[in-house]
């Protein structure tokens, strides 16, 4: 993600000092730390079953989310479900992304996936939230058909 960053920077030459979606500069906002998810996992992992973690760091959410599917499934994530940090928004103006590109690349706005049965969401985002996590159910996990896609976002 950051090579495109770079190359997306290059291009549209920013004030990189200029107030950025509120307080933060642009700079700040790009060079923001990634958040930590442990404290919150390990505490959900002892409430219920967890099926399947993935954080998503590099290779963003169509690249991330497979690495913990069984074979033959696929996780097909509802785009409306979070909204999107606006620096998502600026890159993908900015550099000209297409959206798949942009969930291929970055995360946009989801850090963590977690994985759980249907009859646990309800119990995991209320762990989440109490933990002053940002949860949101943001789609299920179902079988593939043919050569579909591992992660569909719709």
């Amino acid at each position: 993600g950051y090579s495109l960053v770079r190359k997306i920077i290059e291009r549209s030459q920013p004030d990189l000092d200029a107030k950025f979606d509120g307080e933060k500069s642009l700079a700040d906002a790009i060079m923001a730390p990634t958040h930590i998810y442990v404290k919150p996992m390990l505490a959900l992992m002892h409430a219920l079953p967890v099926k399947g973690m993935a954080h998503i760091t590099g290779g963003g959410l169509t690249e991330n989310v497979p690495r913990v599917l069984p074979p033959g499934a696929k996780a097909v994530l509802q785009k409306s479900a979070w909204q999107r940090p606006k620096l998502f928004d600026w890159l993908q103006q900015e550099g000209g992304v297409a959206e798949a590109e942009m969930h291929r690349v970055f995360n946009c706005g989801i850090g963590m996936v977690v994985i759980v049965a249907q009859e646990h969401r309800r119990h995991a985002l209320d762990l989440l939230h109490a933990a002053g996590e940002k949860a949101a159910e943001i789609g299920t996990i179902e079988w593939r058909e043919g050569d579909e896609a591992q992660t569909i976002v719709v």
